[in-house]
């Protein structure tokens, strides 16, 4: 699998069950929500801009798109969680299996972000993402088609400590006559 099947793969509307641990405040939390990743072209403008405020050319980009989410946490039932970001996929040269991701929000900070990936023999998008004050570990697989795995930490900005660590299951929602 390389990040251009990653991506088609992930295309859909999916229902996410998160179970988050903040290991610095010691507090458990979980978190219910829906996911939607559409794809976007390279003429749009988010991703035009995503791609000039990142210094990098456009022509570089694969597969671009947008995602958003919406949930609810057990730790405060009157938040509403939500939010979307613009995600595009710059591979290495001659290698779709690793390269930058630039975000126009970030995982550890809502702030814009350029990570690191790579995707394994067994098809595992494992991305890497430095900010000012934390680094971010994302591990994403597919069990199924419809069925895909997340692991994420936060670790300090050295990489010596683990803030926060979160397992998320996700099932796609697929519509009726996707079920026949």
């Amino acid at each position: 699998m390389d990040v251009v099947e990653f991506v088609e793969c992930s295309i859909g509307r999916w229902r996410s069950q998160r179970s988050g641990h903040n290991l610095a405040f010691s507090h458990f939390e979980e978190v219910r929500s829906t996911i939607d990743i559409v794809s976007l072209p390279k003429t749009a403008p988010e991703v035009i801009e995503l791609c000039k405020s990142s210094e990098v050319d456009i022509a570089q980009a694969v597969s671009p798109f947008q995602m958003s989410w919406q949930g609810e946490s057990d730790w405060d039932n009157d938040e509403v969680i939500e939010g979307s970001c613009v995600l595009v996929p710059i591979p290495d040269l001659d290698n779709l299996k690793k390269g930058k991701l630039l975000r126009s929000q970030g995982y550890a900070e809502t702030i814009a972000a350029v990570g690191e990936y790579q995707i394994t023999e067994d098809g595992t998008f494992v991305l890497h993402t430095e900010y000012d004050r934390a680094a971010a570990e994302e591990k994403i697989w597919f069990g199924t088609p419809n069925l895909r795995f997340r692991v994420s930490l936060i670790k300090t900005s050295d990489g010596n400590g683990v803030l926060t660590a979160s397992f998320s299951s996700e099932i796609r929602s697929l519509s009726m006559e996707e079920k026949s």
